[in-house]
């Protein structure tokens, strides 16, 4: 059976939940298809503490915000930074709830050319057709593994963070996590707290400092956007690397204080400026050596080794769609109004990041990119 609408979001992560919200309040006729939250829910571990804060709300028209969700429970915002990952799924089902948006829970499995507009295959076999469509996935189908380390660990022994959410099954284990940022020494900090037996991280770099980031230059300049919105892209590329730069200083040249406690202990330990030079197998484990000539027994490997665009690997794209699209360093070139180069189909979330600034791999974007999308198409 076939479902007709103007519109169709493929993602109901952040970035389409807001993108959603924009569209209901003012009528305009959309479908919103995904599981809410879900690589929120399924990749990320219990007990993660968010680098977020409560000002980075959902609610392009600033009704359904944290605050308010916090204060209909009773709750400060000065007791609760960092926010918990539990907490910030509550207030994302609180919102959903608030704004009664109606998502068709299923998955995408192919996206094609319809006539002028589009014909989505579901997981059950239906179609859904429409005029435009906006994918709004996140993260999920963008996960990094150098072959530095892919090529070297067995494939039994590594999973990339998004896939080592489970800590419990590391209980005892011996771990060592390829990547010495954020995620990086959040799940050293975990999996102690879970029971592992060891846990050595090892990074190129020097150990980041443990000292609070300042975002609040962000929300200003990402808001600013709506009126704005092809300020990024009108930048010089010596401009553009100051602003990738400032972020990076803040997201990855910092660890967030209430880290440190929680790694300098006995069973974790830092290898800075190192890599994985050989790996053998051995009774119960691997044997891994590090370009230092340490040499470290490991039951498991975990790749926080983070996550790139590469537009090319979302499974739903038919091919002839991919074939149309005009892709740049893995992103689609996008206008500025989230719209690529085939006419109806918009980017929005991670993948814009190349067109609007790297803001946008974050969910202080979401309301900006809902707004500018949002009036784009809803023709205003």
């Amino acid at each position: 059976m076939n479902h007709d609408s103007e519109t169709l979001i493929i993602g109901a992560g952040p970035f389409g939940l807001g993108l959603a919200a924009y569209l209901q309040n003012r009528q305009h006729d959309f479908r919103l298809v995904g599981y809410p939250m879900e690589f929120w829910k399924r990749h990320m571990p219990a007990g993660m503490l968010l680098r977020s804060g409560v000002e980075w709300h959902l609610d392009p028209d600033n009704q359904w915000t944290i605050e308010r969700f916090l204060t209909e429970r009773g709750e400060s915002t000065e007791q609760l930074e960092p926010l918990p990952l539990e907490l910030y799924l509550a207030y994302c089902e609180w919102f959903i709830r608030q704004t009664q948006l109606p998502i068709q829970e299923t998955y995408v499995t192919q996206l094609s050319r319809n006539g002028a507009g589009f014909r989505a295959t579901l997981a059950d076999g239906s179609n859904l057709e429409a005029r435009q469509v906006v994918v709004a996935t996140g993260f999920y189908s963008y996960s990094h593994v150098p072959d530095s380390v892919s090529e070297l660990i067995p494939v039994a022994r590594l999973r990339h963070t998004r896939d080592a959410n489970d800590l419990a099954a590391y209980r005892d284990k011996r771990v060592l996590i390829v990547g010495g940022r954020q995620s990086a020494f959040e799940w050293a900090a975990l999996l102690r707290e879970a029971g592992a037996a060891r846990v050595d991280l090892s990074y190129r770099h020097d150990t980041p400092q443990f000292t609070v980031s300042d975002w609040s230059w962000v929300e200003a300049l990402v808001t600013g956007m709506v009126d704005q919105p092809g300020w990024f892209r009108r930048l010089s590329s010596e401009e553009k690397e100051v602003q990738r730069l400032r972020l990076w200083t803040e997201g990855r040249l910092k660890l967030e204080p209430w880290l440190a406690e929680r790694i300098f202990r006995p069973e974790v330990h830092l290898h800075p400026r190192t890599q994985v030079r050989a790996v053998s197998e051995k009774p119960g484990g691997l044997s891994v050596t590090l370009d230092s000539g340490e040499e470290l027994a490991v039951d498991e490997v975990i790749a926080a080794t983070g996550y790139q665009v590469d537009i090319r690997r979302l499974p739903f794209l038919s091919e002839s769609l991919l074939t149309e699209l005009e892709i740049t360093n893995g992103f689609p070139v996008l206008d500025e109004g989230f719209q690529s180069n085939v006419t109806g189909l918009y980017f929005s979330s991670f993948p814009a990041g190349q067109a609007f600034g790297p803001f946008f791999g974050f969910t202080i974007g979401v309301r900006a990119a809902s707004r500018i999308l949002g009036a784009v198409l809803n023709g205003e």
